[in-house]
């Protein structure tokens, strides 16, 4: 008997739940039937143009430096710097490393408080060396120190370049 009545309630669930979600079920199977992907085709590859390089043409050399050295012997030109001149305790750290972090002014002359790396403080003023590209101070006031740095450039030729150092508030 119980068997029977298993049987008939399967059945009725059966009936019943085949037309409930029918028009959804309808949807779900014909909302991809028009839709494609569609994947563009990769673009066309080049072929490899080399370029002969003759010595006879007007282009420069890619294999010699471009600038001519102004010094007789060696590399560096005019703006040379003293690489032989003692550092100064402020060279061994690179320029973006240091923080200037007060200013000073005594018998007339204006000097820049830096706190380095490693927590220690510094007096400079004007003439002092700081930095590791040949930094030399050029002036000092109550918020920023400018500073004319000497880098090389590729070939080996030296150039001015002006930085400058801003007090922290």
């Amino acid at each position: 008997m119980k068997l029977i009545y298993l049987a008939l309630t399967t059945m009725l669930l059966v009936g019943c739940g085949g037309e409930e979600f029918q028009d959804l079920r309808d949807f779900v199977k014909n909302s991809g039937a028009d839709m494609r992907g569609k994947i563009e085709p990769p673009p066309e590859v080049k072929p490899y143009e080399y370029f002969a390089y003759v010595n006879d043409t007007d282009l420069p050399d890619p294999f010699k430096p471009r600038k001519e050295s102004r010094s007789g012997g060696g590399t560096g030109g005019a703006n040379q710097p003293d690489v032989d001149r003692p550092k100064e305790a402020l060279e061994e750290y690179p320029l973006e490393s240091l923080k200037m972090v007060g200013y000073l002014y005594r018998n007339k002359v204006g000097y820049a408080v830096i706190r380095a790396t490693d927590g220690k403080l510094h007096r400079v003023q004007v003439g002092n060396h700081i930095g590791m590209n040949f930094g030399l101070i050029k002036e000092v006031n109550e918020t920023e120190i400018i500073i004319k740095e000497m880098v090389q450039d590729s070939a080996g030729a030296w150039t001015e370049r002006d930085s400058s150092m801003q007090l922290l508030e």
